[in-house]
Parts: C-alpha cells; structure tokens; sequence
C-alpha cells in the first residue's frame, strides 16, 4: 500500500469539499445567520487537504490504492462535512452520524426538530445528499486532469453494480457524461416544483435528496409537508428516474432511444414497482377503508421512494397493516438499478439470481443440458454470477450482525431489523422506532457506530469497505 498516493488524493478531495462549503456558506449569509459554521469548516477542511497535498508523488496507482482512496475518502468526507453540524450544536456522533446518512444518501436521521436548525445547515444537509449521490469520487474524477488509469481504479471501486458501466473509453469522461445527466434531470426537476408552487429553497432541498435517493426533507412531516398530491407525482417520477440506470440513459438517447424498453433490468425494475404498488393499493384500501385513488398515491408513492432507498414519506406507515409493512420491507432489500443512485442489494443482481436459480432447477431434470445465465439476450460470465451470489451473502451477513447488535442493545426486533436494513440499503426510516415520523437518535452510542458503518459499507457495495478489514489487503 503506497500511503503518499492515498494521502495525496484524499487531499484534493478535502480541497474540492472545502471550496463546495462556500454554496451553504452564501445560503446562510442570505438568510442573516451565523456564519461561524461554514467558515471554521471550510478553513479546517482546505487546510487539512492543502497539507495532504504535499504528499505529492509520481508512483503508479494500483487496484489497492483505488479501494483504499474510494473508502477512506467517503469517510473523510463524512467527517469533515460533519464539523457545521457540531459548530451548530449537535453532539460529535450525531454530527457525524447525520453526515454519513448525507453523503451515503441514506436518509436516516437523529435529528428529533428539523425545522428549528438554520436554513443554511439543512441546505448543507440536503446538498451533501446530492454530491454523494452521483458520487463524490465520481465528481473528482469528472473535474480532476490527469487522473488516467488511477481514475479507472477510482471508478471501479465506487461504481454500483455487479460490472463497471463504461461509456466512453476514457473513465474521465464518462463521469463528466453522468455528471451532466444527473445535472439536467435535476434541474428540470427543480422547475416542476417550482411551478407546482414550491419555494425555490424547499425546491431545491427536496431535489437534492429526491436524485440522490437520499430522503431527507427540511420538514419533520417530509413530503407530507407540502398537503400536495401534485407535488407527490413529481417527486414519485423523478425518484422513479433516479433509480434506474443513468448509464442507460445516456444510451437510449445517444444509441437507440428504444433502449429502456428493452433492457432487463428496467423493464424488470418497473414491474416490480407495478406490481408492489398494486397489490399495496388493494390493502391499504382493504385494511384502511382507504379510498381507491388515496389508496393508490399513498402506494406508489412509497413503493418508488422506499425501493429506490430515497425514503420520503407523506404518511405514517407505522400505522399501515402488517401485510402492507412486509411489501415495503421486502422492496427494502430489492433496492434500486445498478448504475442508479439508490441502494439496496440492486434490481439486476436480484434478477440474475432469481434466473440462476431457475437454470439449476432445469439442470437438475437434465444434467446434461449446457444452459447459462442470460441478460440482454447475451449469457452472464459464471465469475459475475458467483460475485453476485457472494455479494448477496456478505451483505445479509453485514445486516444480520448488525441487526443481532442492535437487539442485543436492547432495541425491539422490528426496530432492530428495519434499522439495519434501512441503513445498509442506503433507505432512511425504518419502521417502530426509527419509523418515518421519528428518528434514529433514540439508538445507543454503539448502535449508531454500527449503523454508521452499515451506511459506509452500504454505500460502497460492500466489498470496497469489507476489504479494508483483511490481511491480504495490507499484505504485499
């Protein structure tokens, strides 16, 4: 492990935050507050990544330094993106508990009276969803020359999904490409609140966390906030959009515009949501005397958002039957689209699973059979499907150790449970305590610590991180 390498990036990392801290800065200024949060962290910040800088070296990047900047950098970024929470008054835990949950874009927060903290600090909050988002790392990539083959370790390290998604020969380039999609539908985004009567600050808050898949909203009620169903619809379709491959967009305008329609995992993506949400509609008017139309909005609605792993709510589905809280657990653990911004274990790797097993079943009638694993009518490499298969089993084991910690803590098990797959998943509320109208600040210390790790671990697809933790990483 070349430590300069590692040091020297992380750097130039920290620089570009610090300079990005000036946009909350000019927020709280317009708002006449204090000021005092962004100016200590944007000195603290700059200055720890100038002197990172020196540490300036021409050796040659390798796969373990990629790992090792991609994971040590979301959790720099964390820390330092935590101090304006702890210049505001929230304990160092929480701080950075509320920062991890940003930048992951997990959504889930301690935060007990949002509305109470500066406007400045929760525009902070929101915009951390944002970068995270599409990726920091990826952002560094996309403004950073000369980054060459060092930047192709970076973006294979971060990049969600069983495979690396390349556009363009040149890794640079293809983050400047989804940088640029993720910009525009954002913006667009932007203009459909504003002219559904949403204030430009609560507009671009709720954007922030709606492309992320982030979740966090400037209002304890979230979107329910905003008594607007018009508003609902919006933010169902752009999370809709976030969640599905960006990579594929890109494609389907540049390539074949019918292309959506013919890749698996979309396709496979907007059936599940299809489905969920139907059956969601039939309970929640079955079970709540909810009217057909209410009943419908409420479904879709948190299907796409708790699918997605972005976790709005605009009802307190503590409330909802047993039935209809198990659809939004098992669509917890589905997840997104690789390539997306959301989390979860991911659409296509539960689709290549489920296509496995049924190859299996046919091989067991005929062994003979020579039959392998399509998707995109072209056959999966059996080293991608065993990556998957162990991917799938880390992660459960990452949810079930923490879950079984928290349960220990002497959280109750439904609490324990969603908690740990809302953060691992990348999702935001769980249910019980840490329900959608409350908070996770009722948690133990340690249980925070673990859930933290569980955002990081979540956010980078497991393995980045988990990698840290083994000797051969460290070995020569």
């Amino acid at each position: 492990m070349n430590f300069k390498i590692v040091l020297y990036v992380l750097g130039g990392l920290l620089r570009l935050l610090g300079l990005i801290m000036i946009i909350p800065l000019g927020v709280a200024y317009y708002y006449g507050e204090s000021l005092t949060p962004f100016l200590v962290s944007i000195f603290i910040t700059t200055l720890t990544g100038f002197l990172l800088l020196s540490y300036k070296t021409e050796d040659e990047w390798m796969r373990k330094e990629g790992f090792a900047i991609v994971a040590l950098g979301w959790l720099a970024a964390a820390v330092f993106g935590a101090i304006p929470f702890m210049l505001d008054g929230i304990s160092p835990l929480n701080s950075l508990f509320e920062s991890m949950s940003a930048f992951t874009t997990t959504g889930s927060t301690i935060l007990t009276d949002i509305e109470s903290h500066p406007k400045g600090i929760l525009f902070w909050r929101g915009m951390m969803q944002w970068l995270g988002g599409m990726g920091i790392i990826v952002l560094f990539i996309a403004i950073l020359p000369k980054l060459g083959v060092a930047g192709r370790q970076l973006f294979r390290a971060e990049a969600p999904g069983p495979t690396e998604d390349k556009l363009k020969p040149r890794i640079r380039e293809t983050a400047r490409i989804l940088w640029m999609i993720y910009f525009v539908i954002s913006f667009l985004q932007v203009v459909a609140l504003l002219l559904a009567g949403v204030s430009l600050y609560d507009s671009l808050n709720h954007m922030f966390a709606t492309m992320a898949c982030g979740g966090f909203s400037n209002y304890a009620l979230s979107v329910g906030a905003f008594h607007s169903p018009l508003v609902e619809y919006i933010i169902t379709f752009f999370t809709f959009v976030a969640g599905a491959n960006f990579a594929l967009y890109y494609r389907a305008i540049y390539v074949d515009k019918n292309l959506l329609f013919k890749d698996d995992e979309f396709r496979f993506y907007t059936a599940l949501i299809l489905a969920a949400s139907g059956l969601l509609t039939f309970l929640l008017w079955r079970d709540l005397g909810t009217d057909l139309f209410d009943s419908f909005r409420f479904a879709i609605f948190h299907v796409v958002t708790i699918m997605t792993s972005t976790g709005f709510a605009t009802t307190d589905f503590n409330l909802w039957s047993e039935s209809a809280k198990m659809i939004l657990i098992i669509v917890m653990f589905i997840g997104a689209c690789a390539g997306s911004t959301g989390g979860g274990i991911k659409v296509v790797r539960i689709l290549i699973l489920l296509r496995h097993s049924r190859m299996e079943l046919f091989k067991a009638l005929h062994p003979r059979a020579v039959k392998g694993v399509k998707f995109n009518n072209k056959n999966v490499p059996e080293e991608i499907v065993n990556s998957i298969v162990s991917f799938v089993v880390i992660y459960l084991i990452v949810f079930l150790t923490s879950a079984l910690i928290l349960s220990v803590l002497g959280m109750d098990i439904i609490t324990s449970v969603t908690a740990s797959i809302a953060t691992l998943g990348n999702i935001g509320p769980g249910l019980n305590v840490v329900g959608p109208m409350g908070s996770f600040d009722p948690i133990p210390p340690l249980g925070k610590l673990v859930l933290i790790a569980n955002m990081w671990i979540g956010r980078l697809e497991v393995y980045t991180v988990i990698l840290l933790f083994t000797p051969e990483f460290w070995n020569k």
